[in-house]
């Protein structure tokens, strides 16, 4: 009996009037034989997915409009970043049992790819696995560009995070912080998050928004003003941000999470303090800075280990079967950190370094 590969793949896209996944309308499951060693052609790669990462970025992939990438045809496996373990290769650069980091046709139990398309798994003393994903992988490069190349922190400044619990705004606000030296105040939803940013991560404050009097208390968190901030989020705490931008301020567009499933998007009443305050307001994407994530790899994880940055992840239990299901978790802000999920459950009960 041959090996079978389960598949998740994109049956529909969003209904423009109720713009959210479905579980068991977006997606779709499929069985099929897994690849094997002999189909190989040279410089291939035969891949067991190990574990998947979930990011906010998948819900803009799933739309049928033209983006920064091609969205996800219809049929097709869904995006995303994984870390997988060669099976088998016929690379010279790598062997059986490698693990590596792969980007593209994700939500698949196994797969071959090109032997270039793929990463080595490296980790700093201490590391885990899964920090590839994470706070070694894509969060923690947008987190690095981000604030070098678009912020430019200075410090004593002021820089407010929002989604400051996510994997892409924890590691900013650490950067922030313990790297250039600023005032960091990380805006998140629940006590939870919260005391995590505060007592863990070292955040000058932590607001809870969903608690009542957040308003008053961001106004008393950025007493003078803001000088960076970068947004994760969109909407409401934008908006306020936009209210209490310094002159020159920086203001780094990471994300709209709060945005992406409504019909109708917040209207932003301080969008004229853009003007007023001569805010420098981009967006970014850390594909920009594909060229140089080896310079973001080897300075992360340099911080990783004189502990400047701290990694958590969040982990969903029961394999591709509720991928689905672990995605709207990340848009309803259930993962404290990076959120992933492993491909089965065979594989969440392997470990393959301490804490992993």
């Amino acid at each position: 009996m041959s090996l079978q590969n389960l598949s998740i793949h994109l049956a529909a896209h969003p209904d423009p009037a109720n713009p959210v996944i479905v579980p068991g309308k977006t997606f779709t499951q499929r069985t099929t034989p897994a690849p094997t060693p002999s189909s190989l052609q040279p410089n291939q790669l035969l891949l067991q997915t190990l574990y998947i990462s979930l990011d906010p970025a998948m819900r803009g992939w799933i739309e049928p409009k033209p983006s920064y990438l091609p969205p996800v045809s219809l049929g097709a496996v869904m995006r995303s970043a994984t870390i997988s373990r060669v099976l088998a290769s016929t690379s010279p650069s790598f062997s059986s049992g490698n693990l590596v980091t792969t980007f593209g046709p994700g939500w698949t139990e196994y797969q071959v790819l090109p032997a270039d398309s793929v990463h080595p798994v490296v980790l700093p003393p201490n590391g885990r696995v899964t920090d590839v994903l994470g706070v070694l992988g894509l969060n923690g490069w947008t987190a690095y560009f981000g604030l070098k190349e678009i912020a430019k922190v200075k410090k004593g400044e002021t820089v407010v995070i929002s989604g400051a619990a996510g994997a892409t705004g924890s590691v900013a606000g650490q950067i922030a912080k313990n790297v250039y030296g600023a005032r960091v105040v990380g805006i998140a939803g629940g006590g939870e998050k919260c005391r995590w940013l505060r007592e863990e991560l070292g955040f000058d404050v932590a607001l809870d928004y969903k608690a009542g009097g957040f308003e008053k208390e961001f106004e008393e968190a950025t007493g003078s003003g803001v000088d960076v901030f970068w947004d994760n989020v969109g909407g409401e705490i934008l908006d306020l941000a936009l209210g209490r931008a310094n002159k020159h301020a920086r203001f780094v567009e990471c994300g709209m999470i709060s945005q992406v499933n409504l019909k109708e998007p917040v209207a932003l009443k301080n969008i004229f303090n853009i003007v007023y305050q001569r805010i420098t307001f981009r967006g970014f994407i850390v594909l920009d800075f594909a060229a140089r994530y080896a310079e973001a790899g080897q300075q992360l994880a340099a911080w990783f280990a004189e502990g400047k940055i701290k990694s958590r992840d969040t982990i969903v239990k029961g394999g591709l079967k509720v991928a689905e299901e672990a995605l709207l978790e990340l848009f309803e802000g259930h993962n404290i950190g990076e959120l992933c999920f492993p491909s089965s459950e065979l594989v969440s009960n392997v470990r393959f370094v301490d804490g992993c």
